[in-house]
């Protein structure tokens, strides 16, 4: 389906829930992690390079973790925002493979995040060429999103409060989206978990 493309995938899983208690990549739905469903996910790919962005808790996050064919970066300055992840991994995939011509980023704690749902984002962004495609979820867009190489240098220079989203206010950018619906259901607190368990 990607045909020749060279894409690429960075997971964001640096960030930490203070309200939760611990981290929530580690939060349990349908008998894996959060975060081992989006590598699982993930892997069901072909991509040509594949990056876990960890910080927070990285050691208690690694253990007991399948990352399959994923290369682990951990950003030692997590704290200052998710733009630092963004930048670091949209780096350390280029200098993996710099000819990369697209880049998927999704997050740690979307637990509904399917394969259908990436490869419609990839069929979305191939087709159309735009420089991104987001998700579209409760009238917001965010990730999972894919983004074309002409927007890899401004993805490197988000300042370090910022998310991929900065994209979306740059008038010079155009996009796609797709619905993603349950793409807002994000865990923070013990009630989100909650909520989650209710849901298996």
């Amino acid at each position: 389906m990607m045909g020749r493309a060279k894409i690429g995938v960075i997971i964001l899983a640096a960030g930490a829930s203070r309200r939760l208690g611990f981290p929530k990549q580690l939060v349990e739905f349908k008998g894996k992690t959060l975060l081992q469903h989006s590598i699982d996910v993930a892997e069901l790919f072909e991509f040509d390079c594949r990056i876990l962005m960890l910080g927070s808790n990285a050691k208690k996050i690694e253990k007991g973790l399948d990352i399959g064919n994923f290369t682990i970066i951990i950003n030692e300055e997590w704290e200052l925002g998710m733009g630092t992840s963004i930048s670091k991994g949209v780096s350390a995939a280029l200098n993996a493979k710099s000819d990369l011509e697209h880049i998927l980023i999704l997050l740690s704690d979307q637990p509904f995040v399917t394969k259908e749902k990436i490869q419609e984002l990839i069929r979305e962004q191939l087709e159309n060429k735009k420089p991104a495609t987001f998700s579209e979820y409760a009238g917001e867009v965010g990730v999972p999103a894919i983004f074309s190489k002409e927007t890899f240098s401004e993805l490197m220079s988000l300042k370090k409060d910022q998310g991929a989203k900065k994209l979306i206010l740059d008038e010079k950018i155009s996009f796609e989206t797709i619905k993603f619906e349950g793409g807002n259901f994000d865990v923070d607190t013990a009630e989100d978990v909650e909520l989650l368990k209710q849901m298996e």
